[in-house]
C-alpha cells in the first residue's frame, strides 16, 4: 500500500505522513527531502539556481520512482507536485491520494508563525501577504488536489481516522 499526501504548503503533509506511516509501521518519505538529498541542494537554491521548470522535472522524475518502488510507503509531496504535467495521473495510479484540506487561516498562520521557514514563495511575505499567495495557490491547485481519492477537511486528522478511510478505500 502506498499513500500520498497532498494539499497547500502548511497543510501538514510531513507532520501528519510521519504520524501515518509510523502507524501504518511503513516508511516515510517527503518528497522534497528526496530531491535535495538527490541533487545536492536545497529547494530554494535550485529554484534560484535552476528555475521551477528544472525543478519541477527533478520533482516528477523522483516522484515516480519513488512510487515505482515495490515495498509500501507514506510520501508527502510537495505542494505543487500534482499539479505538474500527469503528476496526479501517476499519484492515482501507483498511490492512494489524500487531500489534506485545512482552512486558509490556520496554514496562513502556521506559515506565518515559522521562523526557520525555508519556502521560497511565501519568503519576505507578512501574514496577509501570505494568506494572499496561498489563496492564489489555493485557486490554481484545488481542481488537481480534488482528483483525490480521499479528502480530509478540517484540522483535526488523526491516523487512525486516515487508517480508517483507506480502508474503506481499498474494499472499493
Amino acid at each position: 500500500m502506498k499513500v500520498v499526501l497532498v494539499g497547500l504548503p502548511g497543510s501538514g503533509k510531513s507532520t501528519f505522513g510521519k504520524q501515518l506511516a509510523s502507524a501504518m509501521e511503513v516508511d516515510f518519505f517527503d518528497l522534497d527531502q528526496l530531491i535535495e538529498a538527490r541533487v545536492g541542494q536545497t529547494i530554494p537554491d535550485i529554484f534560484m539556481l535552476q528555475g521551477e521548470e528544472a525543478f519541477r522535472k527533478i520533482e516528477s522524475s523522483i516522484l515516480r520512482e519513488t512510487l515505482e518502488r515495490k515495498e509500501s510507503l507514506v510520501l508527502a509531496s510537495g505542494g505543487g507536485a500534482p499539479c505538474y504535467k500527469d503528476n496526479m495521473a501517476i499519484i492515482n495510479e501507483f498511490a492512494t491520494s489524500v487531500y489534506l484540506n485545512l482552512p486558509l487561516e490556520s496554514i496562513s498562520s502556521r506559515l506565518s508563525n515559522s521562523k526557520n521557514s525555508t519556502r521560497p514563495m511565501f519568503a519576505g511575505l507578512d501574514k496577509n501577504g501570505v494568506k494572499s499567495k496561498l489563496s492564489e495557490l489555493m485557486e490554481a491547485r484545488e481542481p488537481y488536489y480534488e482528483q483525490s481519492k480521499i479528502k480530509l477537511s478540517g484540522e483535526d486528522f488523526s491516523a487512525e481516522l486516515l487508517i480508517f478511510e483507506l480502508a474503506r478505500e481499498l474494499k472499493n
